[in-house]
């Protein structure tokens, strides 16, 4: 019996440290870390400082800070920046939760005027 409860303690423990998944759907073509990833329905992961996109098939890792607001956001949404004519990723605002991933669009540009 002890030994159930310490099992189950420890599943619980490691349910709560993996990482959150969040369903979230792209209706254009979008980059984010490097790549370009196309209208479907992806998974968002975040693991520590790094936001991972996948559908399966394609898979993009990129920097990301998470902020909490103060009240929950109602849907899933996605920021885009326009950066020299290609839509990137600036923010994804996850529904049911307070919970805002801000990318840095401007990752590995030169700022040379």
């Amino acid at each position: 019996m002890k030994s159930r409860i310490v099992f189950a303690f420890g599943v619980l423990g490691l349910a709560i440290a993996s990482a959150k998944s969040y369903s979230l759907n792209l209706y254009s073509a979008v980059t984010v870390g490097g790549t370009e990833l196309k209208p479907g329905q992806y998974s968002v992961e975040v693991k520590e400082s790094k936001a991972i996109i996948s559908n399966g098939r394609v898979q993009s890792e990129a920097p990301v800070k998470v902020e909490s607001v103060d009240s929950k956001y109602p849907s899933t949404t996605v920021r885009l920046a326009n950066d020299g004519g290609k839509m990137q990723i600036e923010e994804i605002r996850l529904g049911g939760t307070r919970t805002k991933l801000v990318f840095d669009v401007h990752q590995g540009q030169t700022g040379v005027q």
